[in-house]
């Protein structure tokens, strides 16, 4: 199953958690996404390099990458929700990592999803439990 290769990291988001999020933020970029999965018109895929875009006027939906640039990814959330976008990440709850210290739990609105997501087309639920965690300086 491609949407839970280790090996790209990818886990595509269930399109009924992506639609009802939408549905309360009105998402307009999608920094980490494929021509296939992008949840957004306005899209940035591993090519464009969402890292060094600029998020600032968005309402960012972003399931980043779950591997070792978890982390690049969290602090980009966290500084372009400094210059005024509106970024809704969904992660694993690795509440014991670094990054989460660092940035989810001073700044960040968290809320902590019940069970276990199933990403993309799988079987079976994620090995990992999920949150939605929202970086918005004005709230």
């Amino acid at each position: 199953d491609l949407a839970l290769s280790s090996k790209d990291n990818g886990w595509a988001t269930p399109q009924q958690t992506f639609d009802e999020l939408n549905h309360e933020f009105r998402f307009t970029l999608d920094p980490c996404a494929s021509d296939e999965n992008a949840k957004c018109d306005k899209y940035f895929t591993e090519r464009d390099d969402g890292l060094i875009q600029d998020w600032s006027n968005e309402v960012v939906f972003m399931n980043p990458p779950y591997g070792k640039l978890i982390s690049k990814w969290i602090e980009k959330a966290y500084n372009e929700s400094l210059k005024g976008a509106i970024v809704v990440c969904l992660i694993p709850a690795r509440t014991d990592t670094r990054y989460w210290h660092s940035f989810i739990f001073p700044y960040a609105q968290i809320r902590f999803l019940k069970g276990r997501l199933k990403f993309g087309g799988s079987k079976n639920s994620a090995p990992f439990p999920s949150a939605i965690v929202i970086f918005d300086k004005n709230k």
